[in-house]
C-alpha cells in the first residue's frame, strides 16, 4: 500500500512474483482440482475443492492489496452481494437499500429474502441520509448509483449507521479500488462486480467481498463453504490476469469519460447530462471529496427512446450490451428495464477506444439521431 493507503499498482504487478521460488512460473498456474492428496491429520492442509483453491487464494490476494483489506471472491457480482445478506442477517432484520441504485438487488430482497423475514426500506441515493438509521441491522450504499450516478456522502452515512448499531455495505462496481475507497471512508464491507472492470475483457462472471473485521470475513467464508456460492477456478485465473491491467485500463477509460462528457454537456442533441467530474453536476463537490477519480460512467438523456436506440445501434464504436467495464465502450437505453429515468436516458460506458478515433463516432451518430 502506499503512504494514503491506496493499492500501489506497482505492488500488485509483483504480489507472486517476490514470493516464489526457483524455477517456478511467473503467471499464476491454473488449478483444477476437487480432491486433494490429504493422508493422516487433515488439518492446516487444502482438503476439498469446494473449500480451497490455490487459484481462488492468489486471485483474493491480489483484490485484498487493492482493498487494503481480506477478500472473499464469488462467482459472480450478485453472489457478492446476496453473501453478506444472507451470511449476516436473521429474520426480524431491518436493512435500507438504494431506491435507484442496481435493480437486482431491490429483486433479491423483494423475492427472496423478504420470504426470510426481513424487511427492507428504500431512499433515493441524493438524499440518503435524510431520516437517520436507526434500526436499521444493514445499510446497503451504492455511489455512485446505477444508472443515474447520484452520490451520497459514504463516511457521513457509514458515521451515523456505526453510531446506530448497524453495518453499511458499499457497492463500488462503478468505481473500483483506483476510483473510490470505500473502507477508508467508513464502511464495514465494500463489494463489487469483478465481471465489470476488474475483469475487463466481457468473457468472466465474478464479484468479491472485503472488510477489516476478521468475524465478518469469517462468516462470509463459512457462509461461501456451506452454500457452495464458489468461484470456478478457470474464471479465477482471469481475473488476476486482468488486475495486471486494471490500473490502466481504468485511467484510459476515466479520461477519455472526462474529456467525452465535457463535450457532450455542449452537444446540440444532448438534453441532460450526468457526469460527477462535470463542475456543473450536482454531486460534483460530493465527487471531489470522496473519489480519486470520477469514472467511466456518463449519463446521456436525449430527445426520445427513439433517438437513443438510433445513437447506439449507429455507432461503429459502441457495443450495445446491458453490462459495462470491458475495453469495448457500449451504451445501453436503460427505460428498458424499468429504471426511474427518461425514456431518452442511455448509460454510456466508455472503453479503450482512443479518443481521437471515439469521439468523431460519438458526434456523429448523435447528430444523425437527433
Amino acid at each position: 500500500m502506499t503512504e494514503d493507503n491506496r493499492a500501489s499498482p506497482a505492488e500488485l504487478l509483483h504480489l507472486r512474483g517476490r514470493a516464489l521460488e526457483k524455477g517456478e512460473p511467473i503467471a499464476l498456474p491454473l488449478t483444477l482440482a476437487s480432491m486433494y492428496h490429504l493422508p493422516g491429520d487433515p488439518a492446516g492442509y487444502a482438503s476439498y475443492g469446494r473449500s480451497d483453491n490455490p487459484t481462488w487464494e492468489a486471485c483474493e490476494k491480489m483484490l485484498g492489496h487493492l482493498e487494503g483489506a481480506e477478500a472473499v471472491l464469488f462467482p459472480s457480482g450478485m453472489a457478492a452481494i446476496t453473501a453478506p445478506f444472507l451470511a449476516l442477517l436473521s429474520a426480524g432484520d431491518r436493512v435500507l437499500l438504494p431506491s435507484d441504485g442496481y435493480y437486482t438487488t431491490r429483486l433479491l430482497a423483494d423475492r427472496i429474502l423478504a420470504k426470510l423475514g426481513v424487511t427492507f426500506d428504500r431512499r433515493p441515493t441524493a438524499a440518503f441520509a435524510e431520516g437517520g438509521f436507526e434500526g436499521y441491522r444493514l445499510v446497503f450504499v451504492e455511489s455512485p448509483s446505477n444508472p443515474g450516478l447520484d452520490l451520497c456522502d459514504i463516511a457521513e452515512v457509514a458515521g451515523q449507521v456505526r453510531s446506530s448499531g448497524g453495518l453499511t455495505i458499499v457497492d463500488n462496481t462503478t468505481m473500483t479500488p483506483f476510483g473510490q475507497r470505500p473502507l477508508n471512508l467508513g464502511a464495514d464491507i465494500v463489494l463489487a462486480s469483478d465481471t465489470k472492470a476488474p475483469g475487463g475483457h466481457s468473457d468472466l462472471l465474478m464479484g468479491h467481498v472485503a472488510a477489516r473485521d476478521a468475524g465478518l470475513i469469517a462468516a462470509l467464508r463459512d457462509w461461501r463453504k456451506i452454500s457452495g456460492t464458489i468461484p470456478g477456478p478457470f474464471e479465477a485465473w482471469l481475473l488476476h490476469r486482468s488486475l495486471e491491467t486494471l490500473e490502466l485500463r481504468f485511467d484510459r477509460m476515466c479520461r477519455t469519460a472526462g474529456t467525452v462528457a465535457e463535450r457532450l454537456a455542449v452537444h446540440p442533441s444532448v438534453k441532460a447530462i450526468r457526469y460527477p467530474g462535470l463542475p456543473g453536476d450536482p454531486a460534483h463537490n460530493l465527487a471531489a471529496r470522496q473519489m480519486q477519480r470520477s469514472g467511466f460512467l456518463v449519463g446521456l438523456t436525449l430527445a426520445s427512446g427513439a433517438a437513443a436506440e438510433a445513437f447506439i445501434a449507429a455507432c461503429p464504436f459502441l457495443r450495445p450490451a446491458t453490462s459495462f467495464g470491458g475495453v469495448h465502450s457500449s451504451a445501453e437505453r436503460r427505460d428498458r428495464w424499468g429504471d426511474a429515468v427518461a425514456p431518452g436516458f442511455v448509460r454510456l460506458a466508455i472503453g479503450c477506444e482512443p479518443l481521437d478515433e471515439l469521439w468523431p463516432a460519438l458526434d456523429r451518430t448523435l447528430a444523425a439521431a437527433d
